[in-house]
């Protein structure tokens, strides 16, 4: 493991990016979207199938492992990779999301956050310095700094003073990471919906320094629309010669919308989240196989599909195993899902090489729009 981080853009076509990531553990193919591993798996996958759908990059997250397993034991075992059987990269997020959704559990100070464990109710304390400590150990390839950020809608004033924490915050995370070859620090603009306060974000960011720029404070409550108004300007306000971030989006049309402004990386736990309750993401839009009409169905979810969920199951079989319960529902339709989702990215890495993204992206809500197969 020889390669140091770095970026290097293959092709633009209008403001989307594509392009590669180089880590000591392998390319990412931009843009990327990351299957979320809250506790070291990606729930009803195994890793090596994970990686079969496409996926370059898994998620981690601080928070959820900080409390169980715990850092200490999984640095004691090897670090994460070893750990969860993923030897690709991981990135991991800062913790910062997850106990801003906590409310009545945490208290907010400029030091940091207190917060009680929601397994146990112990007390933690979370702060710029201990989320660097804990992503340390976990051995993440990708750091996220720690940050605070608020759900929306919400006052500016209020919006206001939590990014400038955030960028308090983003000096202290990057003093603490210190000088770790091989492996990055993303800093996290926040600002909510404040073209100024955006700005001033991404200023302060650039003036600390960072091997990646994530657009945060986003998907939190505001709707599609209002987050596309940020992101006509967001992306370009961060260097053009180091990868950009959108945190936590999102549905399908979301990460066009995002790549189509000039987004390289996505995260959600939508594909895995929707296949364990019944929603499949197809090309003709989101198929809920609960539903009564697929219980004689023998076709497949989708049949331009080569996902094995699609090569070897029928609806019915799908419709029987979900209404069941049976374990295998959640690992057939997750697996599909994750596979939609990969398709997708490639889909758009190969448009925006060959140049004709807005064609490729029309075409994408023209099949969308027809709605599900008709029943039998």
């Amino acid at each position: 493991m020889t390669r140091s981080f770095g970026f290097t853009l293959s092709a633009t076509d209008g403001r989307a990016r594509t392009g590669r990531i180089d880590t000591p553990r392998g390319e990412i193919r931009t843009p990327a979207f990351m299957p979320v591993g809250t506790a070291a798996t990606v729930k009803a996958m195994m890793p090596e199938n994970v990686r079969a759908t496409g996926a370059d990059i898994l998620l981690g997250n601080t928070y959820h492992l900080m409390l169980r397993p715990g850092s200490d034991r999984v640095a004691r075992l090897g670090g994460l990779h070893k750990f969860m059987n993923w030897e690709r990269p991981i990135l991991t997020d800062s913790g910062g999301f997850q106990v801003m959704s906590l409310a009545g559990l945490r208290k907010l100070t400029e030091e940091g956050v207190k917060f009680k464990s929601h397994i146990d109710g112990s007390v933690h304390n979370l702060t710029p310095e201990r989320s660097m400590e804990i992503q340390a150990e976990l051995g993440s390839d990708i750091v996220m700094c720690f940050d605070e950020c608020p759900a929306l809608p919400a006052d500016e004033k209020r919006v206001a003073e939590s990014m400038r924490l955030s960028m308090r915050w983003a000096q202290r995370s990057r003093d603490a990471f210190g000088d770790r070859p091989g492996h990055a620090l993303f800093g996290i603009m926040q600002g909510g919906l404040s073209p100024e306060l955006r700005e001033e974000s991404a200023e302060a960011l650039r003036g600390i320094g960072f091997d990646g720029y994530a657009i945060g404070g986003l998907a939190v409550g505001e709707g599609q629309e209002a987050m596309f108004d940020v992101l006509d300007y967001a992306p370009g306000l961060l260097p053009e010669d180091q990868p950009r971030y959108l945190m936590g989006v999102g549905k399908p049309d979301d990460l066009v919308g995002g790549v189509k402004r000039g987004v390289d990386m996505f995260d959600c736990v939508l594909p895995s989240r929707s296949g364990r309750t019944g929603q499949a993401f197809t090309r003709r839009g989101v198929v809920n196989i609960k539903n009564a009409r697929h219980q004689d169905d023998p076709r497949p979810l989708d049949e331009s599909c080569d996902c094995p969920c699609c090569r070897n199951y029928s609806r019915a079989y799908l419709h029987h195993v979900m209404r069941a319960k049976e374990i295998i529902s959640s690992m057939l339709m997750t697996w599909h899902n994750l596979h939609y989702y990969q398709v997708l990215m490639s889909e758009m890495r190969q448009a925006i090489s060959e140049g004709r993204f807005d064609a490729w992206e029309a075409e994408f809500h023209a099949e969308r729009a027809q709605g599900d197969i008709e029943p039998l």
